[in-house]
């Protein structure tokens, strides 16, 4: 056969002609060609890739830190510690920023935090001066002298010229009464930081700590640090407590009112309010104020018993009891809040117990009052005022035993109104 063909198959031996491709189909597939161009270059490259994150904005760290120190100023420490951990999110790496964080934290009374900012940042930078200073300081306010001053001479060999570290170590000096050290660190401190307000704080601080015949110099010194920053709580608490010594009652009212403004949710500017009214004997206006700081501090023992022994004071002997006795023995306010209950100790927490069995025994419950008397004076018998107290109750225990109890009968020379503590 002349024309040879492959039947059954789906492709001829036999050449076909090509046709002409029309111009419209062309011109069509030129735009699908040039189409998938565009889409391959321009659109894949923006789209998100399957599985991976899609990048947020960041933000500049130096906004967080503008904020910080803003809030700093204004004295909403709360608030310059949020920024600074901001901060520190955007540039974690920055052992600045942890310093930074660590130096408001002290000023806000944090210890175990700006420990914790310290040591991220020496985790960074071993030989950073002032981290190893502020590292020393928290452990001293927490309670650790040794490894305090090991950290603070540390930071001064590392940096001489580190003011804050020589105040410091005096703070750590006037604390173990080393008054010539510590003369010997604040005044170089004084030399190389004039302007740092944490140095005059403990200038002012260690003048309080020498004697009254310091007390017009401290309060100098705080005066300058609070020149130095007016919205720090604690300077504010601090110069109140100073005044309080001098016996300037409403001074220190005043000093105590800014700190409660500036920073509403601590409780202890109105506690030192309701101790300072109870010095001068007004324990009615002193029970508002000791009121007040149980429903900022529900939870706290102490702003319990400060305020049954003012309740106590104001004849209200039920209500005592209720308030010591959560102080005491704790348990569960009314608002379902829980209170862990204090040791017997020395200081205000015998005050606490020696009142306690004093209010209990007004409302005719020796059998209980009698036993905690007893533990006051096997546990703690150079407590003065505890162990008066204690003893009084017994009297009366026996007297009411006996049927010879006098109405009204009020052991007071050994109650008085124990003082939250606090420097100077």
């Amino acid at each position: 056969m002349s024309n040879m063909e492959i039947r059954g198959s789906k492709w001829s031996m036999l050449k076909k002609r090509r046709k002409k491709p029309h111009p419209l189909r062309l011109a069509v597939l030129v735009f699908l060609i040039l189409a998938m161009v565009y889409v391959d270059k321009a659109v894949i490259p923006t789209m998100p890739k399957p599985f991976v994150a899609t990048p947020t904005p960041t933000t500049n760290p130096e906004s967080f830190v503008t904020a910080a120190q803003k809030a700093f100023r204004e004295g909403r420490l709360a608030i310059a510690i949020k920024d600074y951990q901001r901060a520190i999110l955007e540039d974690p790496d920055n052992p600045a920023l942890h310093v930074a964080l660590a130096r408001i934290q002290l000023l806000a009374g944090k210890y175990a935090a700006a420990l914790t900012s310290a040591e991220n940042a020496l985790l960074l930078n071993p030989d950073y001066s002032m981290a190893h200073a502020i590292r020393g300081y928290a452990l001293h306010k927490l309670g650790n002298d040794v490894e305090a001053q090991t950290e603070l001479q540390r930071a001064i060999e590392l940096d001489p010229n580190n003011g804050l570290a020589h105040a410091f170590l005096a703070e750590v000096y006037v604390d173990q009464r080393l008054y010539p050290k510590a003369d010997e660190e604040i005044r170089k401190a004084l030399k190389l930081a004039p302007t740092e307000l944490e140095v005059r704080q403990i200038y002012g601080y260690i003048l309080a700590s020498e004697g009254p015949q310091f007390y017009k110099r401290a309060v100098e010194e705080y005066q300058a640090a609070l020149a130095i920053n007016k919205n720090i709580p604690a300077l504010h608490i601090q110069l109140g407590l100073l005044y309080r010594l001098q016996q300037r009652y409403n001074d220190a009212i005043d000093e105590f009112l800014k700190a409660d403004a500036l920073n509403p949710t601590d409780p202890m500017p109105n506690a030192y309010i309701a101790t300072t009214y109870a010095m001068e004997g007004q324990f009615g206006r002193a029970l508002q104020f000791a009121a007040k700081a149980v429903e900022e501090a529900p939870g706290d023992p102490y702003m319990h018993g400060n305020y049954g022994i003012l309740l106590y004071k104001n004849g209200k002997y039920a209500e005592a009891v209720k308030e010591l006795a959560l102080a005491v023995r704790g348990g569960k306010t009314d608002n379902g809040v829980i209170v862990k209950g204090l040791p017997l100790d020395y200081g205000r927490v015998a005050d606490y117990y020696s009142i306690y069995g004093l209010a209990l025994v007004k409302i005719g419950r020796c059998d209980e009052a009698i036993p905690i008397f007893q533990a006051i004076l096997a546990n703690v018998p150079t407590a003065e005022a505890a162990v008066y107290n204690a003893k009084e109750g017994l009297s009366m225990c026996r007297a009411q035993a006996e049927g010879t109890a006098t109405p009204g009968v009020t052991a007071t020379p050994g109650e008085g109104t124990p003082t939250p503590t606090a420097a100077p």
